[in-house]
């Protein structure tokens, strides 16, 4: 039977506690400790329902259930419990906005890391598929395709129907999935070690006034644009900016995944740096909502007794909530060139769970004549989930209230904090627009 979700709880007004990930426990890789925890969390959902329209992982175990001879989860296959895992891909929007259950509630429901969990076990069972491994793998195939002659190649194969064709049957990747292209002249390469040097030392509350721009491997390969757009607008408010010594993935596309050893990797490789930097006096700052969610949320409860971490976990920040924080002490420059009439914008989920309001909506509603229409509801992109063969179409069906959204704002410009989620909605709307991202949008309207 399912369990009531009927009265109220001890506590209920509490903010929600998010336990550490005990990846190193004995009973982590446990498959049958794994299935009973799955069991009482699946039958909890199943009484509860209230997640249905987020993304497909609840709605398909729903519809296992309905459709099962008994109509309750003793009906479904445990097969059916590996694809429900398979269609989550750790937004965290049921942890974060939906589900009465989290801790401290009793029943201590953590959907999102019991998903993180079993993906980890599938992982070191050797189940992950091979496409998997590699459209995980950033940073190998970022250096790889951005060679000159091979970027060329596979961006005009990407674009080639005969190119998708060979594509999906080498590695089932989608034909119809908008595919990001690769450049040669990465972000690093085009920015170098010191981007600006204005005035220093400047403090304004929680910021430095100095910016370390984590590039992010999709930053750095794939838009390069859009870090160019933010350093432009940190040295137009005379902040200074400068890239870390050595970089890599943050560890996002590894977790999804369920590779927490590579994540422990990329860790090794990012947070000594970073902390360093951070020691120096340096705030950090990356384009991408995924890395600062990973460096805010996810490594600190991979590895809570890291000093290192925690320091990079305080000292990283979202780029509109930097600005913002430099606006409310008076130290933003507001010497806008240009207006932008009316914006259709897409909340990214992994910046909604970050918790620090609509910053980019703020800002950008700073510029004289301008007004956004903020869209909270998810794309369904998930970096890799929308370019999957087996799950492309879905995440077109999850992403269609938002591209219906924007297009009854009749709005001059559509964007979103996530460029992946920016052109999922290019898909959906099937036109000859062009999402710009919030920072492009920023760095017209200063004219620089």
């Amino acid at each position: 039977m399912g369990i009531s979700t009927e009265g109220t709880r001890e506590g209920s007004l509490e903010a929600p506690t998010r336990h550490p990930l005990d990846w190193t426990g004995p009973s982590f890789y446990d498959e049958d400790n794994l299935f009973r925890e799955l069991e009482r969390v699946y039958d909890i959902c199943h009484g509860c329902r209230r997640c249905f329209n987020l993304c497909n992982a609840f709605p398909f175990l729903f519809d296992a259930i309905d459709e099962s001879d008994t109509m309750e989860l003793d009906g479904v296959a445990r097969e059916v419990y590996w694809e429900v895992v398979d269609h989550c891909y750790l937004c965290d929007m049921c942890y974060m906005s939906k589900c009465p259950y989290v801790p401290p509630h009793e029943w201590n429901v953590d959907f999102p890391h019991l998903m993180l969990r079993a993906k980890a076990v599938k992982f070191r069972n050797g189940k992950t598929r091979f496409r998997d491994r590699v459209l995980s793998s950033t940073d190998a195939v970022g250096k790889l395709v951005g060679i000159p002659i091979v970027a060329q190649v596979v961006n005009a194969s990407n674009r080639s129907k005969t190119g998708r064709k060979l594509l999906e049957k080498a590695l089932a990747v989608h034909p119809d999935a908008v595919l990001p292209e690769y450049h040669s002249r990465t972000l690093r390469k085009r920015l170098g070690k010191t981007v600006s040097a204005g005035i220093t030392g400047v403090q304004a509350g929680q910021t430095t006034g100095k910016v370390v721009l984590f590039a992010t491997c999709y930053g750095n390969y794939n838009e390069p644009g859009i870090g160019q757009d933010l350093a432009a607008i940190l040295a137009h408010n005379d902040i200074p900016v400068t890239l870390a010594g050595k970089e890599r993935c943050c560890g996002m596309p590894k977790l999804e995944l369920g590779d927490l050893e590579a994540v422990k990797t990329a860790r090794d490789t990012n947070i000594p740096e970073l902390a360093r930097l951070v020691d120096d006096g340096w705030d950090i700052v990356a384009p991408v909502p995924s890395c600062v969610l990973m460096f805010k949320q996810e490594l600190p409860l991979m590895f809570p007794d890291d000093a290192d971490v925690a320091k990079v976990r305080d000292a990283i920040f979202d780029p509109f909530e930097y600005l913002m924080l430099r606006h409310k002490h008076e130290k933003l420059r507001k010497d806008f060139t240009e207006s932008l009439g009316k914006i259709a914008y897409h909340v990214a989920c992994h910046l909604r769970v970050q918790n620090i309001g609509m910053k980019t909506r703020d800002l950008l509603e700073l510029i004289p004549d301008t007004s956004v229409e903020p869209i909270e509801r998810c794309s369904g992109h998930d970096g890799t989930y929308a370019v999957k063969s087996e799950f492309h179409e879905t995440s077109m069906k999850i992403c269609k209230p938002v591209v219906s959204r924007v297009q009854k704002a009749e709005a001059a410009y559509y964007s979103s904090d996530c460029p992946m989620a920016g052109q999922q909605i290019r898909n959906g709307l099937d036109d000859d627009s062009v999402p710009l991202h919030p920072l492009t949008l920023l760095r017209r309207a200063y004219g620089i």
